[in-house]
């Protein structure tokens, strides 16, 4: 267990999906996402601890309590199958518990690792304003942290509308910034094995021959390459902008990269904003062949994970029996056209590592 006295704040944020395993849903309209977008939620409305499913909430409530007694919850902000986020105050300032319910071990040491970089957060300030620990427990898997000012990017995790040109800048800069930093030694770890993880897209078909056989060309020529501290999960969802300038949350993914890795995935969720695109690609191209290459191969990769799951939710929802859910038939559109968008996106990924290894 581990606790610092430090006060907290950030604003109740749409619900929003891991890296691994993004939700599909419908993107709401213009007017309701930028009504959303212009401020955060007050912190009020009620938690409901009763029925069944309440049952699991009074106990992450009750593992919250026990690291951090001054923790009083107002409101479930977020809950999917893994994890709670509870809004609240810890005395008088305002704060978020965040409570693993999925205990498997791969989510468990996840989020260990999560508590972990927040701990390395105490000692060592990266260059951009995160959440202030307030206390953790690594065994119950449990997080209290400062409530962050300020509104968030885009709620969805593939806006269907480009954020202003200033939104964007500002979401870039910050992820840069982090990838200047250099943490202390031992404090992160380097969450992809490149080699293992081309092999197991090859295995699932995902990855064709000749794109292992690219991929590894360029992985060969990166073999002494510096790695990059990466937030890993570079999403304009995790950027929450105040006039005290950008903060990031969510840090499970966050370690040693090849370069790029932020900008590879800040890239695949901007597909309606080619600007932008264009300008992660020059900013990746300006470091030199090392940088675009390694850029390169993340992009491969991270377009692929993200086929991977959206043909799985595709699969999931036609197979779906029983009467359809109100929407159903808007999500499974959304679901075929983000999964068309992105096989484009790869396309043209593979053409420019092809391109990148003939000049090799």
């Amino acid at each position: 267990m581990y606790s610092a006295s430090s006060s907290v704040s950030a604003p109740p944020r749409l619900a929003h999906p891991s890296v691994a395993e993004p939700a599909i849903r419908p993107r709401p309209s213009t007017a309701v996402r930028r009504g959303m977008a212009a401020g955060s939620h007050p912190l009020s409305g009620r938690l409901d601890l009763t029925g069944p499913q309440g049952t699991q909430l009074r106990t992450a409530v009750a593992a919250v309590q026990r690291i951090c007694p001054e923790f009083t919850p107002v409101q479930l902000l977020r809950r999917g199958g893994r994890t709670a986020l509870l809004v609240g105050t810890s005395g008088r300032a305002p704060a978020v518990a965040k409570c693993l319910l999925d205990h498997s071990p791969t989510w468990a040491e996840r989020f260990r690792h999560e508590i972990a970089a927040y701990r390395t957060f105490v000692r060592h300030r990266p260059p951009v304003r995160v959440p202030r620990l307030i206390a953790a427990d690594p065994e119950s898997c449990v997080l209290v942290m400062e409530r962050m000012p300020g509104r968030v990017v885009s709620p969805q995790r593939h806006p269907s509308q480009p954020p202003t040109r200033g939104d964007v800048r500002a979401a870039l800069l910050a992820y840069s910034r982090i990838n200047m930093w250099r943490p202390p030694a031992g404090a992160f770890d380097a969450p992809i094995d490149y080699p293992s993880r081309i092999g197991r897209y090859h295995e699932l078909g995902l990855l064709t021959d000749r794109d292992m056989g690219d991929l590894h060309k360029l992985l060969h020529g990166l073999a002494h390459a510096q790695g990059q501290f990466c937030h890993g999960d570079a999403l304009l969802s995790n950027v929450l902008l105040s006039p005290a300038g950008p903060s990031l949350v969510d840090w499970e993914h966050a370690g040693w990269y090849l370069p790029g890795y932020d900008l590879a995935v800040l890239w695949s969720v901007l597909s309606d904003d080619p600007a932008a695109r264009r300008q992660i690609s020059q900013q990746a191209q300006a470091q030199g062949p090392v940088v675009r290459d390694a850029f390169l191969v993340n992009l491969m990769l991270v377009l692929t994970r993200e086929i991977r799951t959206y043909e799985t939710a595709v699969q999931r929802t036609m197979r779906a029996t029983g009467p359809a859910a109100p929407g159903a038939a808007e999500v499974g559109e959304e679901q075929r056209l983000l999964l068309r968008q992105l096989h484009d996106d790869c396309g043209m990924a593979r053409g420019a590592v092809r391109a990148a290894v003939g000049t090799r």
